[in-house]
């Protein structure tokens, strides 16, 4: 069978595993707070790759988990992913229409609706990864390890806080260095792959040295996916990004390749995603699969 066809169906299995799971978890849109629930899950129910809990999964079974425990972390992550996307498209932020060829939140259920369906996804994110004390209660040192990446990671030492500083960055209209501007790519993209590999390990018992090494190796994926993202703003095909290309030149914006040029963000992008397969040969278990999915990752033409 060919490689490429044999991953592509390995992922397509895993996202229709992982959709099961993330069923099980979503609110019943029911009551006066009905409304609500429907755009929780019209949110979750979109065409996310899924690539955060299938990588922590991955991890997970990498160090030999077996446990349902690590379910309700995979759905959680995927709510705090998806919150993020739902606020990032807002009016009052980037004012997208749609997002990989579906109608975002608020275009279908107004600003209110989505900001506060947004919020509720954060919240029902962190009642969702509590649940893992009732299905493993002797467990519960590794779960509030987990616990406390997940919430470190999401907030504005991660995620909202790269989140913040890129908006700073537009409103202010003012150029930004390089320093900057991979503390948003860190803490923005990389912060939630950090997560996923360090709370599949931790919740597998994994070493603390290879939970060290798995934030690396998510903080070198995060960079190299965001480098990659400048460059195919340039140079990717629109039919196969199913997005417009061009947008950041044509929004004053910066990006890696504004600092470096094309030909230095290939370079660098090269190094960084080399070195993410290098430290994956330090740690202490393999997982041929994650190898794949890494390298997929940071070479992704799309």
């Amino acid at each position: 069978m060919d490689q490429k066809k044999s991953f592509n169906e390995a992922i397509n299995q895993r996202v229709e595993n992982f959709e099961i799971i993330l069923k099980k978890y979503l609110p019943a849109e029911e009551g006066y707070a009905s409304k609500i629930a429907e755009a929780m899950n019209y949110s979750l129910l979109g065409t996310g790759k899924r690539l955060r809990p299938i990588l922590m999964n991955e991890t997970y079974s990498m160090y030999g988990g077996r446990s349902t425990i690590i379910e309700p972390f995979m759905a959680a992550m995927e709510m705090i992913h998806t919150y993020s996307l739902v606020h990032d498209d807002l009016p009052a932020m980037d004012n997208d229409e749609y997002r990989r060829g579906k109608k975002t939140t608020h275009a279908v259920y107004g600003a209110g609706m989505a900001t506060l369906a947004g919020d509720g996804l954060l919240n029902l994110a962190f009642e969702t990864a509590l649940t893992a004390f009732d299905m493993k209660p002797d467990a519960s040192a590794d779960i509030i390890k987990a616990c406390k990446i997940l919430a470190k990671k999401a907030g504005i030492k991660g995620m909202v806080g790269g989140q913040a500083a890129d908006v700073d960055a537009e409103e202010s209209q003012r150029n930004i260095d390089e320093s900057e501007l991979m503390f948003i790519h860190e803490n923005k993209t990389a912060a939630l792959l950090e997560s996923s590999l360090m709370i599949g390990a931790v919740l597998a018992g994994a070493p603390e040295k290879d939970v060290e090494l798995l934030e690396e190796i998510g903080y070198c994926v995060g960079v190299a996916f965001q480098i990659r993202d400048d460059i195919l703003d340039v140079e990717g095909n629109e039919s196969v990004l199913g997005k417009h290309v061009g947008s950041d030149a044509e929004n004053g914006k910066t990006t890696y390749v504004t600092l470096k040029g094309l030909e230095q963000a290939h370079v660098d992008v090269g190094v960084i995603s080399e070195k993410a397969v290098a430290l994956t040969r330090k740690l202490s278990a393999r997982n041929e699969f994650l190898d794949e999915l890494i390298e997929y990752l940071v070479n992704r033409v799309k």
